[in-house]
């Protein structure tokens, strides 16, 4: 306990054992000799993909400023992104949801940023200080990539295939640089 009669400690996201990527195990032959589960699909199947859940309509909603939500096209493109790696089916709808609204609400911030700049006039003193939406984007940042390293983890430890290169979040930091130039 700190001096203060609070506790400090507790877990720590990212902390502990870390989990092997299926894809490791495997082609290291299983050291740990458990069995796996791989899912093998023969070329003679017919296979049928699974449908995407449908976004909540939240996620397209009309703003305050009268633009659309990003968030749909956001959860879409990630959903497509995990299904092209076999992992859709293992990320709920609820957590890609989650990571769609908050990434929009980062470039929402990252947009008022650029709009109205860094600084902002005290209510009651008139001097400067921070922009309200440079804090709002910072924690909607964090918040972003806390949910995409969970759905990420996911697909490292489930994925026989190649899970680097071009994802999701690189397509998020195209579009808050897009935003930036005004387009």
């Amino acid at each position: 306990m700190a001096k203060d009669g609070t506790n400090r400690g507790g877990a720590r996201i990212g902390a502990g054992a870390k989990k092997k990527p299926l894809a490791d195990k495997i082609a290291e032959g299983n050291p740990g000799g458990r069995t796996l589960t791989v899912m093998e699909f023969s070329n003679t199947a017919d296979l049928h993909g699974q449908a995407m859940p449908e976004p909540n309509k939240m996620l397209e909603a009309v703003q305050k400023d009268g633009k659309t939500l990003v968030a749909g096209e956001i959860y879409k493109n990630t959903w497509q992104w995990l299904n092209e790696r076999g992992c859709a089916m293992l990320i709920s709808p609820q957590l890609l949801e989650r990571y769609a609204m908050s990434v929009a609400r980062w470039i929402q911030c990252e947009e008022a940023v650029t709009e109205y700049g860094f600084l902002a006039k005290h209510p009651t003193t008139g001097n400067a200080i921070q922009s309200p939406y440079v804090a709002m984007g910072q924690n909607y940042m964090n918040q972003t990539n806390r949910l995409w390293m969970e759905i990420f983890q996911i697909v490292k430890e489930n994925c026989t295939g190649e899970y680097s290169g071009t994802n999701p979040q690189d397509d998020v930091m195209e579009r808050l640089l897009t935003a930036r130039k005004g387009k």
